[in-house]
This record gives structure tokens, sequence and C-alpha cells, in this order.
């Protein structure tokens, strides 16, 4: 009999030990994989991938940023005197590769547009300003007639510090990350702001105010709204906080960072109101006796006894809610308007790394720039929501450490 339960014994603890194992295994490769496919980005060229930027022979400028070629596409740089130097002058001439159809018959291009490479080539050698954006399929393998420009790869620079997420824009996408991460932040630390008061105010009354009966109902309807789907707290915040914030401020649109806030922060609150509550009802009996045999009130003891012994936990609280809020997906997606700019103000819309993850990964195509870019902001979504949760271990820890010493 004892033979045979050591045996279970072994077998068990066999099965927990394999099944960390694998997790952690799991975990790991998923890390790997997410940032392989998200550093695969700075190997894309800043032009469309299988395209190039071609001009005359006879110009002499050799290769243009990406900055600037989406000036030129966009009509802010008319002139060649803007991005030479001088080498090179007169107005650019924009063509793009659908032109072509417009430009020739089809005879003119050839039983199965077998002459459509000629005729890009006679575009090019007769306009002195061209820029063209051509697929290289179509482009002949010398460069005496037809002049390929160098426009280089996407750049971490680029890529950290670009104010601009325009992942589609022909012919230079531009994959400026900054909006995005401010966005976040932005949207994440309004909502703990909003939420960290009266979640730390209802922590207080649970632990310390509120009666058995009310407590034994109004903890487990709090843990509850923890488990309501996201996409129902997004409904909500559509129907009817963003008509309310709209009205309530005149503003043009109600989907802004400020109702991404609020959301979140009715979010979080659960996750703030359990964790503080915790931390305040583990403060030992012994003080809390100790500051009403000295004189002091039930209200002076809680705020400077109970609260200052309890803040690791309840700055735990905090961190982990910002955690709760930064990983929001749907709810944001649907309340903040989903606008890649820099934000300036609460009332103007926004977009955080989770929403255009999963606004873009469906349409993006797998292993081009745009895949890899939004690969690459879960990496940096990954390493903030590790930053976190380390903070909030640390905090944890240095509170387990307090109790002990007391």
């Amino acid at each position: 009999m004892k033979w045979s339960r050591r045996v279970i014994k072994y077998m068990i603890e066999g099965l927990f030990t394999l099944s960390g194992g694998v997790t952690s295994l799991v975990i790991l490769l998923i890390v790997v994989f997410l940032f392989k496919e998200g550093m695969g980005l700075f190997t894309n060229p800043a032009v469309e991938k299988g395209y190039a930027l071609c001009v005359n022979a006879a110009n002499p400028t050799g290769s243009l940023d990406a900055r600037v070629v989406k000036q030129i596409f966009d009509g802010e740089i008319t002139t060649w005197e803007e991005v030479s130097e001088g080498k090179m002058t007169g107005p650019i001439a924009l063509f793009r590769f659908n032109e072509i159809f417009s430009r020739y018959t089809e005879e003119e291009l050839g039983e199965d547009y077998a002459l459509l490479s000629p005729r890009l080539q006679e575009v090019v050698a007769g306009t002195p300003g061209i820029i063209a954006f051509l697929p290289e399929e179509y482009l002949p393998p010398g460069q005496e007639v037809v002049k390929r420009l160098r426009a280089g790869n996407i750049t971490p620079g680029s890529f950290f510090t670009g104010g601009e997420w325009q992942p589609t824009v022909a012919p230079a996408p531009r994959f400026g990350v900054l909006p995005l991460i401010l966005g976040t932040i932005w949207v994440s630390l309004f909502a703990i702001v909003l939420a960290l008061v009266p979640g730390l105010g209802v922590a207080i009354y649970l632990s310390e105010l509120a009666g058995a009966r009310a407590r034994g109902w109004l903890k487990p309807t709090i843990e509850l709204l923890a488990g309501i789907p996201s996409v129902v707290y997004g409904f909500f915040g559509l129907v009817v906080l963003v008509p309310f914030i709209q009205k309530l401020f005149s503003l043009p649109v109600g989907e802004s960072a400020l109702a991404g806030s609020v959301v979140l922060a009715i979010m979080a609150l659960p996750t703030i109101i359990t964790i503080a509550e915790d931390a305040i009802r583990g403060v030992p009996r012994a003080l809390r006796e100790a500051s009403l045999a000295l004189g002091a009130t039930h209200w002076q003891t809680i705020y400077r006894v109970i609260i200052p012994h309890a803040s690791s936990g309840i700055t735990a609280a905090a961190v982990l809610g910002i955690g709760r809020a930064v990983g929001e997906t749907m709810a944001v997606l649907m309340v903040t308007g989903n606008a890649a700019v820099m934000p300036r103000s609460l009332f103007e819309p926004v977009r955080t790394i989770p929403a255009t993850i999963a606004a873009e990964l469906g349409e993006a195509p797998a292993g081009g720039a745009h895949y890899q870019a939004l690969f690459l902001l879960g990496c940096i979504l990954f390493v903030i929501t590790m930053v976190i949760n380390l903070s909030a271990e640390f905090i944890a820890s240095r509170g387990q450490g307090k109790g002990v010493g007391a």
C-alpha cells in the first residue's frame, strides 16, 4: 500500500513538473517567435516591397528619404530643387504604374502586355523630371534608360520616433509607432487616475466599515465585474458613454481618449478594489488596537496607520490596474475613435497598440512589412506589460518583507 502511494505521488509530481516545463517552453517559444517576426521589419525596404522608384537616367539624384518620397507623392514637394540641392531643376512629374493603361491602348501594350516594359521605358526616357513608382518585374536589368533610386531599409529610428502610422500608403509606407505608444500611455494613465481614488475608497469601505452582510454580497458582485467580457464594456461605452461625452462637452465626435479612459477605469476597478482590500485586511490587528488604545479615532487609524502599512499592496493594485488597462483591446477599439495621431487632448480620438493590432492584423499580408510591424507592436506591448508585472512583483515583495518585520 505504501509502495503504491509513493508511486502515485511520484507520478503526480512528475506530471506537474512536465506540465510546468512544457508551459514554460511554449511561452518561451511564443516570445522568440514574436520578436523574430517583429525584428524582420528592419530588413524591409522603405519603399513597398516588389516596387521601385525610378527616374530618368540623366537625373543625378541617387537616393531619396522615405519621408521625402511621401511628401513628393502627397504634393508637398513639387520641384527637384527642393530635394536635389541644385543638381536637378524643374518640376517633378509623378507617374504611377496604373497610368500606363491610360496612355497606351491594348494594341500598343501588346498581347498579354508583352510590350508593357518597353512602354514604361519610353515614358521614363521621354520625361526628364519624372519619378515613377513601378513594379520591379517590368524594369530593365540595366540603368541606361531607367534609373532606380535608393531608398534604404526601414530603420529603428524611423519606427520608434516616427510620428505617422500609415502602413498601407504607397509608395513609402510610414511605420511611426510614437502616436500609438503615447495613445496607449495617455488612455491608460488617465484611466488609473479615474479609478484609483474610488477603487481605494471602496476597498477601505469593504475592509474597515462594511458589515459582514454588506461585504458578503458586495465583494462577490465586484469580483464578478472582472469576468464580464470586454466587448460588453465596449458596447456600453459606445451606446451610452460616447453620446453622453459628446453632448456634455459639445464635441464633434464622442469617440475620444476620455471615453476610453472612463471605460478602462470601470474595467480596472475590480482589480484595484480586490487587491487593495486584501492588502488592507492583511494589516495586523495589533496595529489597529494599538492605534485605538492611544486615543486615535477610527478614521485616524485608517489613514495614519492602516493605509501607510498597506501602501505596498495598494501600489501593487494600482500597477496591476495599469497592466489591465494597457493590454485591453476590444473596449478601447470601440470607443477611442482609432485615429493614429499624436495625442494632444483627452477630447480627441486616439489609437492604442492593442487596438491597432486587433484592427489591422487580419488585413496585413503575411510576411510583409505591415505584418512584421504589427508583430513589433506586440513586442513593445510585451515589454510594457512585463515591466508593469515586474514592478508589481517588486512592490508586493517589499510589502511582504515589511509585514514580516512588523
